[in-house]
This record gives structure tokens, sequence and C-alpha cells, in this order.
């Protein structure tokens, strides 16, 4: 029998993760503490799923806490301290769930909101943040690997009364005693963070068609993704590399944007692996026809956020160096799979 408050925090997820704007596919987790336990949500699965199925896990958080202080490694996974009489579904661990336990606050939700991200990403985000934050007690927390280098960053930068934190080239985390408190910090952060997005052109549904033809390529289903490319500064930023971990997890290292003169087919050539997203400037996007509903949330994630950054900022783009270490890590990997195996639509 799960409390009314966790009961709270289920509905919460649902909700927050139903809105693009905030979560994208399996992206965010919510967690909740009660009994000596850490409720958070599964790796690869997706919010908005909270309702319909089993998404949550129970680890247990004081022996989570001593290893996080004695810098034991195996809070990287958190797997070790996964209670698993309570975890029949054998489920593993948000790769954030140390990110949730240090934080003091009973309830804890962090999502990707696209407001958020398209400050986070500027190299003068801090100060943007600190601006519109003004009087909320809140910390913006430089770049870090999602995970325990992430959590070792936040320990770093936050106060007793932190309850909201602005994570660099990632997104947003905000934290009450209560799930009505938390959702309450969370209206009002991405509220004041938000930014009016650049009108983009319509897309050339014609001319896309053409560029398919003969290659696994289409329309994608979801007409907002065509902001990357028929928004020309949306485009020069896509060009300019990777800008927050999910785009590199669900998109790969780069994205592929056509030449001038260029089709799908042509482009598809150009890669080792089949791109799931074109962009061809001025005209729009083709996905792949095998696309899965992962890569397709993040590449409307990157439309929703490239049309909010200002013309000419200066962005803090991840290195080639902090993106191989995404590609490579275990935890990610773990992900990656679930993508590809459609698990993540369960």
């Amino acid at each position: 029998m799960k409390s009314a408050e966790f009961e709270a925090l289920i509905d919460l997820s649902a909700r927050v993760g139903a809105d693009p704007l905030l979560v994208q596919g399996a992206g965010g987790n919510t967690s909740i503490k009660e009994g000596g336990r850490l409720w958070i949500k599964a790796s690869g699965l997706w919010l908005a799923h909270a309702r319909s199925r089993d998404v949550m896990v129970p680890v247990a958080l004081d022996p989570l806490l001593a290893a996080l202080d004695r810098d034991d490694p195996a809070c990287e996974k958190a797997q070790d301290f996964v209670i698993h009489d309570q975890n029949p579904s054998g489920l593993r661990p948000s790769i954030e769930t140390t990110v949730h336990a240090l934080m003091p606050q009973k309830i804890v939700v962090h999502v990707h909101c696209v407001e958020t991200i398209a400050t986070a990403v500027q190299a003068n985000g801090e100060a943007i943040a600190a601006e519109k934050l003004r009087g909320i007690p809140h910390a913006f927390v430089p770049y870090a690997r999602p995970g325990l280098p992430l959590a070792k960053a936040i320990a770093s930068r936050i106060q007793d009364d932190t309850s909201v934190l602005v994570l660099g080239n990632h997104g947003l985390v905000v934290a009450g005693d209560t799930v009505e408190e938390a959702s309450a910090i969370l209206r009002l952060a991405s509220g004041l963070l938000r930014v009016t997005p650049r009108q983009a052109p319509a897309h050339d549904e014609a001319a896309l068609a053409r560029l398919a033809l003969d290659s696994g390529y289409g329309l994608p289903e979801d007409a907002a993704m065509h902001a990357a490319a028929t928004d020309l500064e949306s485009a020069r930023i896509g060009a300019g590399g990777n800008l927050y971990p999910d785009h590199v997890i669900f998109l790969g290292s780069s994205l592929a944007i056509a030449a001038p003169g260029q089709n799908a087919r042509e482009v598809e050539a150009a890669f080792d692996e089949p791109p799931p997203v074109i962009l061809f400037p001025g005209t729009g996007v083709l996905v792949r026809r095998d696309i899965s509903a992962g890569a397709a949330a993040m590449a409307r994630c990157f439309a929703d956020v490239a049309v909010r950054i200002p013309d000419g900022a200066r962005l803090r783009y991840l290195t080639d160096a902090e993106n191989a270490e995404l590609l490579g890590w275990d935890a990610e990997k773990y992900r990656q799979q679930l993508n590809r195996d459609g698990q993540v639509l369960q």
C-alpha cells in the first residue's frame, strides 16, 4: 500500500512526462523519500507512463548516502542499493539516483525543460539564470556528466535551502517537502526561465517528399520537428555540435545536415550508420522510417530548444571528450539498448 504522497508523485510524474516542453521520451526523473527508502524512476522508462505501469525503484537511502560520503564507486549505478524484494520487475534505478539522494527535500523532480536548456547552454547561462531566478534559493551547476560526477558538482554548490538547480547543458531540478510544493516550484522556475521562441517558417512538404525518394526516410509525425531546419538560426546552432547529454545518446555525436542539392540517400551514404534525422536547411526535416520513439522525442526537443536560443548567443557545446564519455558509459549504453529494443515504449 503506497502513501497518498507517493500516489500524488505518480500523478505529477505522469503529467510532467506528457509535456514535451518539460520531458522528452525516457528523460527526466522524479523521486520521493519515505521510510528510509528513496523511490526513484527507473532508467530507460518514461515518466509519461507512470500511471500505466510500474516505473519506480526502491533504493536504501542511508547506505547510499554513506557510500556517497566515502566516495564509493558503487554509487555510480546505485544498483547495489536497490531493495530487491520490493522491485519485482527487476528495474534499474535512474542514472541520476545520487543526485536525488543528496538533495535533503522529500520530493525531487528533474526535468529537461526546454526553457531551462535554452539558458543553460549559453556561455553566460549562470548570469542569465541568476537574474531570472532572483530571490529564489537556487544554484547553477556547470556541466558534469550525469550520475556521480553531477552529484558531486551539485554537492559543492547547494545550500540547505536550495530548492532549484539549473544544470549547465542539461536541465532543471526542483525540490520540495511535498509534491504540491515541488510542483509549484517547478511551475514558478520554468515560468521565470521562459523565452519567447522564434517563429519558424513552414516546411515544404512537396520538396521533402522529393528529397526522400529511394531512401529510408520520410516525413516526421510531429511537424514541430521541422523548426530545427526551417529556422536557419536553429540549423546553424545544430551544425555547431551537441548541447546536452540526451541529444548525444539518442541522436548521435552530430546532427546530419544536408548540403545544398543533397537528397536523403546522398546524406545517408556519408554515414557509417544511417542518422535518425536529417535537416534540410530552409526546407524541413526527414526522419528514418524506423526511428525510435526516443530519438523522435529528442529531435522534437532540439527544435524546441534551438528556437528559444537568442540569435547570435555564445554557446557552450559539449566537447569531443564529453561526447565520447557519454557514448562509452555503461549506464548510457543500457539506455541506448532499451531504446533500440523498443523496451522504453512498454
